[in-house]
Parts: structure tokens; sequence; C-alpha cells
């Protein structure tokens, strides 16, 4: 089984998470700019995040042989604190960057005006960059959210095949492909969706557009909770060529179209002796 997991927030894991997913079949991932946990104070803090998704972390992950990319935005939670928004500003000097397959993670948390006035200034952006959109739903009246969140990408006018609508629901999917958007579901074990749900929504809707992630962050979540997602799917009955479809193409046809997925890309040096910026992920000497 082969898996790319479209959406991970790997900054928050371990390098024993690492392993773990190359054991697992992973072999390529996306990380989307989110919220930290604590606020951030001052937009310097974004540029030395952005940074490390650009530069400390596909390094990390190519150490354990996993592809990393990422997705650059403001993330709606801080698109309401007026210390963060001046990042708007800073956006394209990130999103020239070559690992950079998406903007976001945008969109509502509370549906705010200035998380309307963020949502609607960065999808100019990836207008103008020519980069597909990963949205974030609001965890609070997800069905209004979701369906305002359709209403402002069509006014935008973002073709909605570039649009990925995330941490969706079975409330929420229909409407989400009927637009024509991509459908992602973040599993988790214990809240949003468990692979069981996924697995019957698999088979209600189908697998075209469809994107399994496990969003694993600083909370609790599981990053093999895509590999957990592939076996349930056999178990119910799906094919292997099934769970390639969901697991690895269907993440590759979608990022594809930002023109940056490279995948096999030997340019960051791995191995014992292996650094970036003279640090290295390993502890104490190590044979060659």
């Amino acid at each position: 089984m082969r898996i790319f997991d479209p959406h991970i927030h790997m900054t928050s894991r371990t390098t024993d998470d690492y392993e773990a997913m190359y054991a697992a079949g992973v072999r390529a991932l996306v990380e989307p700019a989110f919220w930290l946990g604590q606020p951030r104070s001052n937009v310097g803090s974004f540029v030395d995040y952005f940074d490390s998704l650009l530069g400390w972390e596909p390094f990390r992950a190519a150490q354990f042989g996993i592809e990393h990319f990422c997705t650059i935005g403001l993330n709606p939670k801080e698109a309401n604190d007026p210390r963060c928004v001046e990042v708007l500003d800073l956006l394209p000097r990130f999103l020239a960057k070559d690992r950079v397959v998406a903007v976001g993670e945008l969109g509502y948390d509370s549906m705010t005006k200035e998380e309307d006035e963020a949502f609607s200034r960065q999808l100019e952006l990836a207008l103008e960059h020519d980069l597909p959109v990963l949205v974030h739903t609001p965890h609070r009246d997800k069905a209004a959210g979701t369906r305002r969140t359709l209403d402002v990408i069509k006014e935008a006018g973002v073709p909605a095949e570039r649009v990925i609508i995330d941490h969706l629901n079975e409330m929420t999917v229909a409407m989400v492909r009927d637009a024509g958007c991509w459908a992602a579901f973040s599993v988790y074990p214990d809240t949003k969706m468990d692979e069981h749900r996924m697995v019957r929504i698999l088979q209600e809707h189908g697998l075209e557009r469809m994107l399994v992630n496990s969003a694993a962050d600083w909370g609790r979540s599981d990053p093999l909770k895509t590999l957990k997602t592939g076996r349930a799917m056999l178990e119910a009955g799906f094919s292997d060529d099934d769970v390639d479809r969901v697991l690895w193409l269907n993440p590759v046809e979608f990022y594809a179209q930002s023109g940056r997925l490279t995948l096999e890309d030997e340019s960051i040096e791995t191995g014992a002796s292996a650094t970036f910026q003279g640090s290295s992920v390993l502890r104490g000497a190590r044979d060659n």
C-alpha cells in the first residue's frame, strides 16, 4: 500500500512518527500551514514557521524516505487576530517557492468579517500565483460554513476542480461534490471522522475527487489513520486499486495542478552525515 497523506502537520510530530509512517507505506505528504495552538504575537513568527516548512521539515522528512510539500496561508483562526493579518502582505514571497503546492489552510473558523476578508484576499492570491486551494471548514455550524465557503469560492472565480474542501462529514460531502470541488476528510481517533465512517462515505459517494488524510497535529491524533482507512476499505470489499486511487492517485492528481509536485526528488541530502544548515536529525556520532 502506497500512501500520500494530503494534509498532515508534521511540525507537531516526532521522528518516530516519520519512521512509522514510512513503514506503513507513506512516501509523500503535504503539510498545510496552520495554527500552532499558542497564539502568535507578531508576523515574524509566521516568517520563521513558513521558512521551516520550506527548509527544515522537507529535510527531516527526507531522512526517512518521505517527500515533503506544503501549503502556505493565513489560517482562519488567526485571521481574527490583528497582530497576524499583516502576514497577508508577505504571502506572495512564500507562494513563489517550489515546494508550495497550494494556498492554505484558509477559510472559516467562526465566520467573522475578518475571516471573510482574509479568505477572499487569499483566493485572489491563489489565482495570481496559479495555485490550487486548501480550505478549512469550521468545526461549528459546519453545514452553514461549508455553504458559505462554496459561495465565496464561486464568487472569487476559482475553478472548483482546483479546490479542496477539508474536514468534511456526512452532512457536507454531497454539497461539496455537487459543486465540483475535491472532498477531503480528516480521520481522527475519536473526533470528526473515523475510518469506518469514512468507508461508508466512500461506498455511498464513490472515489472520484475524494481525499483521506490524518491531519495529525499537536492534539490527540494518529499519523497512521491513512493506513487504517486503507485497511478498512479492503475489509469492506474495496480492491487494492480502489485503495491506491484514494490514498495515492487522488492526492497526486490534485496537487499536480500546482506544477510543482516533483516526486522522487533527490536534491535533499540524506544519510548519516546529512545536515540542514548545520543541524542533523541524529544525536551523537554515527558511522556512515
